[in-house]
């Protein structure tokens, strides 16, 4: 079976020659395989073509895919978007009692699998040409779990709650107060109880217009518990969300899952890890298909998406492992100091922070850590610049670049202007079109605009823009966010490498602790009591750091023997006891 699908973001039929048309050899030959569509963009017949690629390696903004499936799919065939369009095979089975996951990268399927499980979207089963029926699905599914459900789910017998990806959206949606919106959806009569297990009792009466990313996602997690629902479904939950409230959100689906069906999309690990039972891996090509796994039990899923091979349905989906160290990283950097900060001091009228003294050297990558409110992002504008500590000096002779923590694309310009203008020169330097542009996959993005760009597509963008402007010193504030497994450890080395080889410095804010693992050579821990005051320490070496870290957050880490990826602990358990005892929170000796 053959799958031709045209990525319409990408294609850009107005500024090329038509290169697919015209090097297509069926074409060549006096049949029509691929033609001009009334839209203005390519038509390709699947059933005339003979996969040999050329339109796909001709076409000037990667916007092609011709890939080949096993026939047998077609008989797994669940939605397609239109001709030349994704299309996604195979759905995971939500259970009572249990908490699926869905672990895959971005732009495979995911939420279009949960927007079809919640009845939003009435798959079309491969028959774009009309509205999908819910009569078909049912009978698609007949003799498997997924009949039952659906035909309760479209009779009303089974009600659904969602969370949505992007929580950032939800001020652009509602006007009002944080009560006023849970208000609307409450029908447990528990908002107080919410608010207060979620940490957001002091924020029932702000505006939504004026809450962050953190203060949305508690938000959109407690709108959806407050709907008395047969079935939750969690599209990336922990955005934006500390450690502590990481695991805090897991405890709570978990006991929430008793007697409920729970789907969970995250693309923290350790967190998916901790709160799913069973997972469902997604694999595939971006924006062409998507194929979903047979149930796997959560460890071995994981370990299996980490290597790039499922080895009970014998498919490899990437050519590479993504691995873990074992033991600390112990990296070479510069003894010579870049940046260098006195103890510094900042108060505003409700919150006071204080940071110790340190310094950054040559080379060498900062990672920083601590609960959201506490001063993170303070810190970093103020060695950006933006704001002034009110004590202290900061001593920087170097330029820095700064990549904030929450992006917003409110200018309609493209990407390609967007990186003219602040990367200058290094777009012509093969180094960094090949340390940064190539690895973070820009160069399709260049001719979209940025206010058409998804969330993982703009935080990749802005990452990418940090590195590629003329600095020395790089301030990157929670980079992870919206990115899947696979690109957050992709983004991770991208930095790493550009910081070790062009001898530059970095901090960088993060609460996924695998990415911090992997990018940092020292770390900054933050402590203090959110939203009242902040403590920096000083920069301390990995070890150490986590250490301190985790001890504050009150868990332990082992190593999963197959992949060397870092697991938490149960607590109370008898090696999270042994590790607390000798003080071994997250590396091994």
């Amino acid at each position: 079976m053959r799958v031709a699908v045209l990525l319409e973001d990408r294609c850009q039929s107005k500024r090329c020659n038509i290169e697919c048309i015209d090097f297509c050899p069926v074409v060549r030959a006096g049949t029509d395989c691929i033609e001009m569509g009334d839209a203005g963009k390519p038509l390709i017949y699947e059933d005339l073509c003979i996969g040999c690629g050329i339109c796909v390696n001709k076409c000037p903004f990667d916007a092609l895919r011709i890939e080949g499936l096993p026939d047998e799919l077609t008989e797994r065939l669940v939605h397609q978007y239109g001709m030349n369009s994704f299309r996604l095979y195979g759905l995971p089975m939500p259970q009572e009692g249990k908490v699926i996951g869905i672990l895959g990268s971005n732009g495979i399927g995911k939420t279009t699998s949960l927007s079809i499980l919640s009845g939003s979207l009435v798959p079309n089963l491969g028959k774009y040409e009309s509205k999908g029926k819910k009569e078909d699905v049912i009978d698609f599914f007949r003799g498997t779990g997924l009949h039952d459900y659906f035909e309760l789910v479209y009779s009303g017998k089974l009600s659904v709650a969602a969370k949505p990806q992007y929580v950032d959206s939800i001020p652009n949606a509602f006007n009002g107060t944080v009560r006023e919106l849970l208000g609307r959806v409450d029908e447990k009569g528990a908002i107080g109880d919410m608010a207060a297990e979620l940490g957001i009792v002091n924020t029932l009466e702000r505006d939504i217009k004026h809450l962050s990313g953190g203060e949305l996602q508690k938000v959109a997690v407690a709108a959806t518990f407050l709907k008395d629902a047969d079935v939750y479904l969690f599209d990336e939950p922990s955005s934006y969300l500390d450690v502590r409230e990481r695991l805090k959100l897991a405890a709570m689906i978990r006991r929430e899952s008793k007697g409920k069906r729970i789907i969970v999309v995250e693309h923290d690990l350790a967190i998916f890890d901790f709160i799913s039972d069973n997972v469902y891996i997604y694999y595939g090509t971006y924006g062409a298909y998507g194929i979903v796994s047979n149930e796997l039990g959560s460890r071995n899923a994981i370990n299996s998406y980490l290597e790039g091979r499922i080895r009970e349905d014998n498919i490899r989906f990437r050519d590479y492992a993504l691995d873990f160290q074992k033991r600390q990283p112990e990296r070479e950097t510069s003894s010579v100091s870049i940046l260098s900060f006195t103890q510094l001091r900042k108060r505003y009228q409700n919150f006071n922070l204080s940071v110790d003294a340190g310094e950054v050297r040559k080379g060498e990558v900062i990672g920083i850590l601590g609960p959201n409110a506490t001063g993170k992002t303070t810190f970093i504008k103020m060695l950006a610049g933006v704001e002034r500590p009110e004590a202290g000096d900061i001593t920087r002779t170097a330029q820095v670049s700064y990549k904030p923590q929450y992006i917003s694309a409110d200018t309609d310009i493209t990407v390609e202007q967007l990186f003219s203008s602040q990367a200058g020169q290094r777009l012509n330097e093969q180094f960094y079109l090949a340390e940064v542009m190539e690895p973070m996959e820009m160069r399709h993005l260049m001719g979209r605009k940025l206010t058409d760009l998804s969330g993982g597509e703009l935080q990749r963008t802005a990452i990418s823009l940090c590195l590629m402007r003329e600095a020395d010193i790089y301030l990157i504030d929670e980079p992870s966010a919206y990115l899947d497994s696979a690109q957050r450890m992709n983004a991770s080395r991208v930095i790493r490498r550009v910081m070790e080889n062009s001898k530059k410095s970095a901090f960088v804010v993060e609460h996924d602790l695998y990415f911090t693992d992997l990018v940092s050579d020292r770390l900054m821990v933050f402590d203090g009591i959110p939203g009242v005051e902040g403590h920096g320490m000083s920069p301390m070496t990995m070890r150490d750091g986590m250490n301190t870290f985790l001890k504050s957050v009150g868990i332990t880490f082992r190593r999963d023997g197959r992949t060397n990826r870092p697991r938490i602990n149960k607590p109370d358990s008898k090696l999270d006891r042994e590790q607390r005892s000798s003080n071994n929170y997250y590396y091994e000796d």
